[in-house]
């Protein structure tokens, strides 16, 4: 069989006044190509390309650098979720405590799993889950509480794990955005019944499209999951096609990972670490240029990790009361921004039902007005850092171009 070829091999000197997107990994394709095309390769020569030998490469390999007992792959990070809460042994009718602040899918997966959201309030400092608002809404309903870890750091583990303990609740994690994520040493996704992975294309391990894992040290949950991705079928389904004859026991997914996206992880892999503390240098390039200045946090240097946890830059964020003005004034100056997230989850119209009401959670809400991503990823120069940088200078100063 041939191999297959990218659009192009060489790397073009990259144009310092260009539109600077809010995500891109194209360099980045250019340069791990031969590794990408091997593990393609290996896909479209064997073919099987779901379910196959290459997403089972692949599980092993993210078990050996998270340390997690089972990775499980599925095709999406909120499959993830709704897989995790299901094998954890949510029950229909069941309450999940969750933060106001975070994806709709945080809140959405728990519905799809059969339970009920239960919101609570962010921390004062950060976008952690608060344990004491988390404590306060637990009822004789409440079965798990599902920290979510946003952008750079770890929830409070500690303080949830302590909520947790006092009322009997298993704890997930919402992992989705926290590969390399540790507290005291452990991976996130592994301080209670398990965790998920978003390989997300945006994420700090990005797919060319959508793909999830399930990460657990607890043999049971890994089981469970293992036959609830693939329609709820016992045994071997992973790589052994007569797998589809096994008896069905459980009312499972079609959650099954392609394996090209295995392929191209499992090229990124390899980038990981250096792609970390790529995005660490440039975080603390953002830090240095924007602290100070007025109407401006920025809040990935301003706030700590956690005692015990380490800080990995999925996205540089910054809060300011302008926000949508300076996301115009910044898509004007063609530069891309993402705005996470504008409405808190108990104000989305899904949860209209819960009957929550402006007021309920202000940390929540304030996050929501204020916080805006900036372009961060290893692609990302310095120059076009300073750039953004002398952009949110110039709306928050007045200072002429």
């Amino acid at each position: 069989m041939e191999t297959i070829s990218p659009p192009s091999t060489t790397s073009p000197a990259p144009d310092e006044t260009a539109p600077i997107p809010f995500f891109s990994q194209a360099a980045t394709f250019r340069r791990l190509w031969p590794g990408i095309r091997a593990h393609c390769d290996d896909v479209l020569n064997r073919g099987k390309f779901s379910h196959g030998a290459k997403v089972a490469e692949l599980e092993r390999a993210l078990a050996r650098w998270t340390g997690a007992g089972h990775v499980v792959g599925v095709n999406s990070g909120t499959d993830a979720l709704i897989l995790l809460l299901r094998a954890a042994g949510l029950r229909p009718g069941d309450e999940v405590v969750v933060p106001a602040y975070s994806f709709v899918a945080t809140a959405s997966a728990v519905v799809l799993a059969g339970g009920v959201p239960v919101f609570a309030d962010i921390e004062e400092r950060g976008y952690g889950i608060d344990p004491r608002s988390a404590d306060a809404v637990v009822t004789p309903r409440t079965r798990m509480v599902m920290p979510v870890h946003l952008f750079d750091r770890m929830a409070d583990m500690r303080g949830v794990r302590e909520v947790a303990a006092r009322h009997g609740l298993t704890v997930v994690e919402d992992s989705a955005e926290a590969i390399g994520m540790r507290l005291d040493g452990t991976h996130a996704g592994l301080l209670g019944a398990g965790g998920v992975l978003s390989f997300f294309p945006a994420k700090t391990l990005g797919a060319v499209g959508d793909a999830g894992a399930l990460l657990t040290d607890d043999d049971a949950v890994a089981e469970s999951a293992r036959a609830l991705r693939h329609h709820g079928r016992s045994g071997r389904t992973l790589d052994h096609f007569p797998g589809i004859a096994n008896p069905t026991v459980l009312s499972g997914l079609n959650s099954k990972m392609d394996d090209l996206q295995a392929a191209v992880l499992l090229a990124k892999l390899d980038r990981l670490d250096a792609d970390i503390a790529r995005r660490a240098e440039l975080s603390a390039r953002y830090d240095e240029r924007l602290r100070g200045l007025p109407r401006v946090s920025a809040v990935p240097g301003a706030v700590p990790p956690h005692p015990g946890g380490n800080r990995v830059c999925y996205v540089h964020l910054i809060e300011t009361e302008d926000r949508d003005a300076l996301v115009g004034h910044l898509a004007a100056a063609g530069i891309g921004t993402e705005t996470y997230y504008p409405v808190p989850l108990h104000l989305q119209p899904c949860f209209a039902h819960l009957k929550h009401a402006p007021g309920d959670f202000p940390r929540a809400e304030a996050a929501s007005a204020r916080a805006l991503a900036l372009p961060l990823y290893p692609d990302l120069t310095e120059r076009q850092v300073d750039r953004v940088c002398d952009e949110i200078e110039r709306f928050h100063t007045g200072r002429a171009a």
